[in-house]
């Protein structure tokens, strides 16, 4: 269906039009005959366009092109002062550099439902007016370099139910005010480094679930965050330097996941934290859980995981500014969890026996689902002791081969000199 929308005034409009300009040059004079036919020659020449084929044109600034088969965008059909487009359920499968070049007026740009696979870089490139992106249920499988870059007053990017597998690096850059970020239902594999680099005052980064590698940088350069929540990832590490270069983040969450081990310098890095969540995952191990003063962490929680390796001397150093919680977890009830323990692992974040009584036993089997607490003392006390003997045998040992060494060496010493 083809709308025309000419406006232009018929013929007694028209004689009436004129006949008060008649009016008003008599009474007012020749300043209202201009004024008059300015206002009739802007009306006239705002109005004067024809609508798209396939589309429906509700004003100069809404268009809907919907289920129209589209296999491009109608730039040239379009008027510049549109400020609503929709463009859902067509045929468009690439986005090109300057893909809405000119539309300088566009505020809302929908394209869900598309067979869209690939946008180039800097597709949106001068839609500086622009502040809600939508592209939803289509076959894009990554986001390039640059891909959303130059949306500068974009408040929400939608890109739920697609395809995206990978995040390539400055996906985003130069798209500084970027409020949500929704990539929920995406089958998103890789983060890769610096993916949201130079994004700030993002209040939400919801991330979907399934992602199995974040490198290391993989969110430096991302600044002023109010939600970064990670859940339902598959990774074999939290490797080093994973949050380096995040900054000013409200709340980062990370939570039900399998995070495989948690690397030493993971959060080497991440500064000025709200609340560090590390909520229900799965753990294998703890090479090194490290938050230092440097992080500028106010609140932090480690609750609900299951670590399957316990921790040992020396893994956990956590320095939390405002509060500490660790609790409802789950390890191992051996030896090396009461080796970790003695001598007050957390400081003055929490004592042993309140450790003992908020967590839990993985095994022994007797002990499963009960607090670390009803282990006996006379079980832990002989852990204690045989740590005391290994550690003086190695001593001994140590020093035996220290002497042994300095022997062999004056030995050697002597028989040159004979």
């Amino acid at each position: 269906m083809r709308l025309t929308w000419s406006h232009k005034p018929y013929h007694r409009t028209h004689y009436t039009a004129m006949t008060r300009v008649a009016w008003f040059s008599r009474t007012k004079g020749d300043a209202y005959v201009v004024l008059v036919l300015l206002i009739c020659f802007l009306v006239n020449g705002v109005y004067s366009w024809s609508c798209p084929s396939d589309c429906i044109c509700l004003s100069h600034t809404q268009i809907l092109c919907n289920s129209g088969h589209l296999t491009y965008v109608p730039l040239n059909e379009l008027p510049k002062t549109v400020e609503h487009l929709s463009l859902t359920k067509n045929n468009l499968t690439y986005l090109s550099i300057d893909a809405f070049n000119g539309l300088r007026s566009l505020r809302k740009l929908t394209l869900d439902g598309n067979s869209i696979h690939t946008i180039e870089q800097f597709a949106f490139r001068g839609l500086t007016r622009l502040r809600e992106l939508t592209i939803q249920h289509t076959p894009l499988r990554a986001l390039r370099k640059f891909s959303f870059s130059g949306l500068q007053n974009v408040t929400a990017i939608l890109l739920g139910f697609n395809q995206i597998s990978v995040i390539e690096e400055f996906a985003f850059a130069t798209s500084a005010n970027i409020r949500l970020i929704l990539l929920n239902n995406n089958p998103l594999h890789i983060v890769s480094a610096h993916a949201f680099s130079r994004l700030t005052n993002v209040e939400h980064l919801i991330m979907p679930s399934g992602i199995r590698q974040i490198q290391p940088d993989a969110f430096n350069g991302l600044d002023c965050v109010g939600l970064l929540k990670l859940s339902f990832m598959d990774l074999t590490s939290l490797k080093a330097h994973t949050f380096r270069g995040l900054s000013r983040v409200h709340v980062l969450a990370i939570q039900d996941s399998d995070l495989g081990v948690i690397r030493s310098e993971a959060f080497l890095g991440l500064t000025h934290v709200g609340s560090l969540n590390i909520l229900n995952n799965k753990i294998d191990s703890l090479q090194k859980l490290v938050v230092t003063r440097q992080n500028q962490v106010k609140h932090f929680r480690f609750n609900g995981n299951h670590v399957l390796d316990s921790p040992r001397k020396g893994m956990v150093d956590i320095v939390a500014l405002d509060g500490f919680s660790m609790m409802s977890n789950h390890f191992p009830c051996d030896c090396h969890l009461f080796r970790f323990l003695d001598k007050r692992p957390f400081g003055r974040n929490a004592s042993t026996d309140w450790f003992s009584g908020k967590n839990f036993c993985i095994s022994p089997l007797e002990f499963n689902g009960q607090p670390i607490s009803v282990v006996k003392q006379s079980v832990i006390d002989k852990c204690l002791e045989s740590s005391s003997a290994v550690s003086y045998r190695y001593a001994i040992s140590i020093s035996y081969l220290v002497a042994s060494f300095y022997n062999f060496l004056l030995l050697g010493y002597l028989n040159v000199k004979l």
